[in-house]
């Protein structure tokens, strides 16, 4: 029968032998820093030999124990082989973060850390060195913006997240195309339930970061929402995202109709031009008033938030009259979540968001289609709405 490698006392014989080699290496480095440190680099120091200190230190070759650190009486010498209270190498830290990236659990990874090291770490150990982003999260919400976005996308997500108790809480996203047409996730925010009254404090901190100047807010019917928009940003048109409405629309109507339906308002936001658009609502509300009063109503009250984007040209169309650019993003999300039942807390929330956020920004395809070919065009109508940008 051939023996598993945990099995095989030739192969812990040699672990064991790289680690030895790798703990004497260490602690040669050590001594040659110390000699270093007060023989060259302060020799007005007296270098008063103390011994050394035994801890223990994890390394990619292993877990380390009883490595000896050599120190003086007074404390002047630090090694640089490690922090003082450092039980890790940077590498592990590193592979920590980025298997968290992709989705593992902290559960899952301190079982994958402890079969590579042969060591134990709690899922809190692990959070806890996941931590290090905090400080990243924080600078990163609070990045300096740019002036000008031709299209805000607007968009929320929820979950579960434990307080005192366990409930739904919504993650507000804003992803932006600046002038240039590059798309970013400019921020987001946990907490409470959506509201017109939350996303207008999230816009209000885009403008405290430097974002003065907007074409186009895209996001789905959200009562009270598009007021908001317009008082932060007035200047700015409002998209209310079609792929939303159609399904609110077929959701009220009988099943036998719904395909029908649905290609008499495709014929609606497919059409040339605004013109036609309203020529083709007429004879869906003409085909369908009677049997459907309160689904005409609906689409006649919105229509003009629904056909913002013939303002804007007709190889943007598609991006910009529904939230599917920022939805795409929001399904990576919710895939990351889903395998986290409950969030102990809003930190692990924003080290996930986070890490997506980061991911996304990098992606080489930063520069939506369309909006390059249109970035003259998209100039244009910036400077009839706020002049030029040195004005």
């Amino acid at each position: 029968m051939v023996q598993s490698i945990n099995e095989n006392p030739f192969a812990d014989q040699l672990d064991n032998m790289v680690r030895e080699f790798v703990k004497q290496k260490l602690e040669l480095i050590m001594k040659e820093e110390m000699q270093q440190y007060f023989e060259v680099e302060h020799p007005e120091l007296k270098n008063q030999k103390n011994g050394h200190y035994e801890r223990s230190l994890d390394t990619k070759y292993g877990h380390i124990t009883s490595l000896k650190v050599p120190r003086d009486r007074e404390n002047h010498f630090q090694t640089k082989v490690f922090k003082p209270y450092q039980r890790y190498e940077q590498w592990l830290g590193e592979s920590i973060i980025q298997m968290y990236q992709d989705g593992m659990s902290t559960r899952e990874i301190g079982k994958f850390v402890e079969n590579v090291l042969g060591d134990t770490y709690s899922p809190t150990t692990i959070s806890n060195i996941t931590d290090v982003l905090i400080e990243d999260v924080e600078a990163w919400q609070s990045r300096q913006l740019e002036k000008r976005y031709s299209v805000l996308f607007l968009d929320g997500t929820y979950i579960n997240l434990r307080r005192d108790d366990v409930e739904n809480e919504v993650v507000y996203i804003i992803l932006g195309i600046n002038e240039n047409g590059v798309r970013e996730i400019l921020g987001f925010h946990v907490g409470g339930q959506e509201s017109s009254t939350g996303w207008e404090q999230q816009l209000q901190k885009l403008r405290e970061r430097g974002v003065e100047e907007v074409l186009l807010g895209v996001f789905d019917g959200l009562s009270g929402l598009e007021a908001a928009f317009k008082r932060v940003f007035p200047k700015a048109d409002v998209q209310r995202c079609i792929v939303h409405k159609v399904r609110n629309s077929l959701s009220a109507v009988r099943k036998k109709d719904r395909e029908e339906i649905a290609e008499d308002l495709k014929a609606i936001y497919n059409s040339k031009n605004k013109e036609m658009a309203h020529e083709e609502f007429k004879n869906f509300s003409t085909k369908w008033s009677k049997r459907y009063p309160k689904v005409i109503k609906s689409w006649k009250e919105d229509l003009p938030v629904l056909l913002t984007f013939y303002k804007y040209p007709t190889i943007l169309h598609r991006k910009i009259y529904c939230t599917n650019m920022i939805e795409r993003f929001m399904g990576e999300i919710k895939r990351r979540t889903r395998k986290i039942v409950t969030f102990p807390n809003e930190r692990a929330v924003e080290k996930v968001i986070y890490l997506r956020c980061i991911s996304f920004n990098e992606n080489k395809q930063k520069v939506a289609h369309g909006f390059g070919q249109q970035r003259e065009v998209l100039q244009k109508m910036f400077e009839e709405r706020y002049g030029t940008a040195e004005n």
